[in-house]
């Protein structure tokens, strides 16, 4: 593992050890045990698109683990000026440990891992968002005490988030459903990756979708960039909502996540969102250490 680009990249084997490390960071920071595994490393974090919890959860992280991080804003930088992405790749390898970036195209991510000599961490694009199922994973394994045999169900847009759960619910022994209004599904290459590795369904009927689930996911019906469709969607993604109805369907235990920022009573009501708050919220803070794990397995450490 040199970078963590997508889940794709990853074996089960290495998922697992990012989440047992996860894990074990997790009980050391709970327990007040010094793990400071980064000592004089330093991260560059590139932000192309605005953020809470990645933007906070890796700045506590390298703090944590004794490290430091730098806030790299597009704007600030000559790659936003029009530098090749190739040039900033190896100027930025001579000053760093270590890159995460968070913008719009993978092709950017993976030109970074190329040219660059230094390990890349994707902090989301359209594309992917492998850091954040990484502590959809940590939550599930939390809850349910492993991934293997559960369902997982997706409910909403075929986008960065459904197309890195399908890959990391699969690659960990889950069964995944989507359900998505026509036009709107998922990558094509990760549906047709799902469907030949394991027990995958792409569905519009979300009842069918979300039958005996072990845990229910949403997201946003529009993402950032997509601030021009918004009315389009809402109207598109209607029905397309998690639900009282819906988790009937479900099993009488399941967890509901949401990568947030939630829409309350646009992909999931109030009622829901609060009923599964501890859930949800553990999941946020599960950024925090499925991303440290990341960074000790990356730049060096335990």
């Amino acid at each position: 593992m040199k970078h963590l680009l997508k889940l794709f990249d990853l074996t089960e084997k290495e998922i697992n050890d990012i989440l047992n490390l996860a894990d074990q960071l997790k009980y050391e920071r709970k327990h007040g045990l010094s793990h400071r595994l980064l000592e004089g490393k330093m991260l560059g974090m590139i932000f192309r698109k605005s953020s809470t919890r990645t933007r906070v959860s890796f700045e506590a992280g390298m703090y944590q683990l004794g490290g430091g991080s730098l806030f790299l804003s597009a704007s600030d930088l000559q790659i936003g000026r029009g530098e090749p992405v190739q040039d900033t790749a190896r100027v930025l390898s001579r000053y760093l440990d270590g890159i995460m970036i968070r913008t719009f195209a993978q092709e950017e991510v993976e030109a970074l891992a190329e040219y660059g000599s230094i390990p890349v961490i994707n902090g989301l694009t359209d594309y992917a968002h492998p850091c954040q199922v990484l502590a959809d994973l940590m939550t599930i394994r939390e809850y349910k005490g492993t991934t293997k045999g559960k369902k997982l169900c997706y409910i909403g847009d075929g986008n960065n988030m459904a197309n890195s759960l399908i890959v990391g619910g699969i690659k960990t022994g889950m069964s995944v459903a989507v359900g998505c209004p026509n036009g709107y599904e998922p990558d094509a290459i990760v549906t047709d990756w799902a469907k030949s590795k394991g027990d995958f369904l792409c569905t519009q009927d979300i009842f069918e979708a979300a039958k005996d689930a072990d845990a229910v996911y949403t997201d946003v019906w529009a993402s950032m960039g997509m601030e021009e469709e918004i009315i389009r969607r809402k109207n598109d993604f209607s029905e397309y909502k998690v639900t009282s109805k819906l988790m009937s369907v479900a099993k009488n235990d399941a967890v509901v996540l949401h990568c947030l920022p939630a829409h309350r009573e646009e992909e999931i009501t109030t009622e829901i969102f609060e009923q599964h708050a501890d859930e949800i919220f553990e999941e946020a803070e599960n950024r925090l250490h499925a991303q440290k794990a990341v960074l000790v397995k990356l730049l060096g450490g335990r």
